[in-house]
């Protein structure tokens, strides 16, 4: 499986596979109700010795006593010796309380990475199964719950090079927007801000203005001993070069 194929492509695909297998046995069950999909996971956790986890734009909006019960029940977890990895998408670190819980949970072992390309939400425990929300969007229907190891063989080797390319949780970068990590990704390139701006469509005075709020948010001082642009661009290729 090419590594740009979408989780959306694969989540269209299993259908068309659990279709055209019409008649012959194949694990794979779909669950509409989302209390039922947590109830077959509560069911699965205390045997499970590994956790692979997808978490895309959004992630759950627990407040309160529910957030902390659901932080509590992934700390008894990996107190027991579950071992749990989890990649979110980039822009679930914009949120301060998210990151926060994240680089706690980081900090506590269950292993967080981030990527900018979207992502499905997904939960694999060990090879046994693997629970794939049908749809991008928060609260949608539909889960499939796949015990078939075929398919989760190629869920856990999609999980694996996504792992393998997305960026440490804790990097600085990811205090940084869209834009701005567009503008960094180009100046790494070795552009101009003007060549930044003729590659965006932005004006010369916008690129400034993301320049500068990069330096700020990365702590870049302006100092005669050091060069912020390009101290900048290390941090970045920090990040991106494994």
């Amino acid at each position: 499986m090419d590594e740009n194929v979408s989780m959306a492509r694969l989540v269209g695909r299993l259908e068309e596979v659990v279709s055209e297998l019409r008649g012959i046995p194949v694990d794979v069950e779909r669950l509409d109700d989302d209390e039922l999909v947590r109830r077959e996971i509560a069911k699965v956790v205390p045997a499970a010795g590994e956790l692979r986890a997808l978490h895309p734009l959004y992630v759950s909006a627990e407040k309160g006593p529910e957030e902390r019960a659901s932080r509590r029940r992934v700390l008894d977890a990996l107190e027991r010796g579950m071992k749990m990895r989890t990649i979110v998408h980039v822009s679930v670190m914009e949120d301060p309380n998210k990151a926060t819980r994240i680089r706690h949970l980081h900090a506590a072992g269950d292993l967080h990475r981030v990527v900018d390309e979207p992502i499905q939400q997904l939960l694999i425990f060990d090879h046994a199964v693997a629970f794939l929300r049908l749809t991008p969007f928060a609260y949608a229907p539909g889960t499939l719950v796949i015990r078939q190891q075929g398919l989760l063989t190629a869920l856990v080797d999609l999980f694996e090079r996504t792992w393998a390319r997305a960026r440490e949780v804790n990097e600085p970068t990811h205090s940084l927007s869209a834009r701005e990590r567009e503008v960094l990704a180009l100046i790494a390139e070795g552009r101009s801000n003007s060549a930044v701006a003729r590659a965006l469509s932005i004006t010369e005075a916008a690129v400034g203005k993301h320049v500068a709020s990069v330096f700020a948010k990365l702590g870049l001082p302006d100092t005669a001993d050091d060069n912020r642009r390009v101290l900048a661009v290390l941090t970045y290729l920090r990040g991106v070069v494994k």
